[in-house]
This record gives structure tokens, C-alpha cells and sequence, in this order.
């Protein structure tokens, strides 16, 4: 990277480039491991039905996004064996989603990757820095204009 004053850089631009640094770095990874067919979306699917299985309307509110871009993404999931949609035992009119076998194994290791990338920036700049840059990044996250829903993806994530 060219040096630069570090105060030179909007932080937003300084945001966005860690961020997309990392997910480079993840989506590598996970490649390796024969993930390389991973939307952009996927992470925050895998995450928000890792311990729950909502309905698609339920997931769509809950990731802040359109009951259609929600059946696109999912209908992806489905096909390529990351989501399976099964009938509510309740409501046979509703599908609840669950993580099939493969986005288990997609989740485990994006899950491994970031234990392992937070232990070497740890390693890097100390446990106290990196335990700070989480308060911060928490802080900003929750400045949006919808705190409930920065709130709800923080969750899934």
C-alpha cells in the first residue's frame, strides 16, 4: 500500500477498504475450501438462521430488505444446497428456511476464519487495540438512520 498520512483518508473510504479487504480475505478462503459460489449476501443469511428458521418474510424484515430481493437470494441458496425451506409443523401455508448440511459446513468455516483472522490482528496490534476497534466499529454500526434494524443485522451477523 502507497504511504499515506493516515488522517489523509476519509474514514469512511478507510472503512470501506478494511471491509473489503477482509471479505477479499474470506471469500478466499472459503474457496479453498470449495465455497466459491457465495453471493454477496449469503454471510448475513448464514448467520441469521444459524439458531432460528423464519419464514422468508421474517428474514426479509429482519435483513432490512424487499420480500422479492429476499426469494432471489434465497432461491439461490436452495439451489446450490446452502437453505432448505421445509413446511411449518403449525401453518402448513409457510415455509420456515434452515441452513442445509452444506451451509452448516459454509458457516463452520466462515466462522474459523474469523477466529483466526481476529487472533492474528490481535497477534499484530494487541488483544486491548482489537478489543477497541470492536467497540468503535459497534458504535458506528448503530449510528445508522434505523437503529432497530442496525441493531437486528448485528444480530445475524
Amino acid at each position: 500500500m502507497v504511504e499515506q498520512n493516515e488522517q489523509a483518508i476519509d474514514l469512511g473510504i478507510l472503512l470501506g477498504l478494511a471491509y473489503q479487504s477482509f471479505t477479499d480475505l474470506l471469500r478466499a478462503s472459503l474457496a479453498k475450501q470449495g465455497f466459491d459460489d457465495l453471493g454477496g449476501a449469503y454471510g448475513y443469511v448464514f448467520r441469521a438462521l444459524a439458531d432460528e428458521q423464519p419464514s422468508q418474510r421474517e428474514l426479509a424484515r429482519r435483513l432490512g430488505i424487499t420480500d422479492q430481493g429476499m426469494a432471489k437470494i434465497l432461491s439461490e441458496m436452495v439451489e446450490r444446497r446452502y437453505v432448505e425451506r421445509q413446511v411449518d409443523p403449525e401453518d402448513s401455508r409457510v415455509k420456515r428456511l434452515r441452513l442445509g448440511a452444506r451451509g452448516r459446513t459454509a458457516l463452520a468455516a466462515a466462522r474459523r476464519f474469523h477466529a483466526t483472522f481476529e487472533r492474528q490482528l490481535a497477534g499484530e496490534v494487541g488483544a486491548t487495540s482489537v478489543g477497541k476497534l470492536r467497540r468503535l466499529l459497534n458504535a458506528i454500526a448503530e449510528r445508522g438512520l434505523d437503529p432497530d434494524l442496525a441493531h437486528a443485522r448485528l444480530r445475524a451477523t
